[in-house]
């Protein structure tokens, strides 16, 4: 029994794709488009079309007319003092001295008589240091802060803090003093802003 071998043309082998052309009523294409139209629409103009309510707190402005670090920095007046106090910190630490729990504990006070206004903690560090190194220690320094005014009695969810390493020195000069002075926990009352 003799098997005759098939032309080679006519093996198949795995999927092969048909080379007829499908043909395509008039206006589908027109259809197609219009239905991922309409599906984008419903999914991306209820985003647009309504705005998130905004924060009742600005983190920018204080209560006092006062500004955070940051924006300060951005108008040329950081270093304006608000009604709160900054502590000052030893080189590469985040330790309160006595000094600087003396002047937390005076904020302390002014916190809890001024309404339900939050206050922002930032944390800063002299230049010295790499920028990952003072961003974390900055961010030790606003917590020693937050830390100590929440054990004077001042609610938790009314404070927030914020590392802003070595970026927004008051003093640009390379001497002590000058890195005395920005080894710092500055603390800013934020504004309340009425819903939009």
């Amino acid at each position: 029994m003799s098997r005759k071998a098939r032309p080679t043309s006519e093996i198949r082998v795995g999927y092969q794709p048909s080379t007829r052309r499908r043909e395509t009523a008039p206006g589908q294409h027109v259809f197609s488009l219009l239905a991922i139209g309409a599906v984008l629409s419903l999914v991306l103009l209820p985003a647009c079309a309504k705005k998130k309510p905004a924060s009742i707190y600005d983190s920018t402005q204080s209560t006092m007319g006062g500004e955070g670090s940051l924006e300060q920095y951005r108008r040329g007046t950081l270093g304006d003092e608000g009604p709160l106090r900054d502590v000052h910190f030893d080189y590469d630490s985040y330790e309160l001295k006595g000094e600087a729990r003396d002047v937390l504990r005076s904020n302390a006070d002014w916190i809890r008589q001024n309404g339900s206004g939050r206050v922002e903690i930032e944390g800063h560090c002299d230049s010295r240091g790499t920028i990952e190194y003072n961003l974390a220690l900055g961010a030790k320094r606003a917590s020693a802060v937050r830390d100590y005014l929440v054990g004077l009695g001042v609610p938790a969810d009314r404070l927030s803090t914020i590392s802003y390493g070595k970026e927004l020195p008051l003093c640009t000069e390379e001497n002590e003093a000058c890195w005395t002075q920005n080894r710092r926990g500055h603390s800013v009352v934020l504004k309340e802003v009425a819903s939009r």
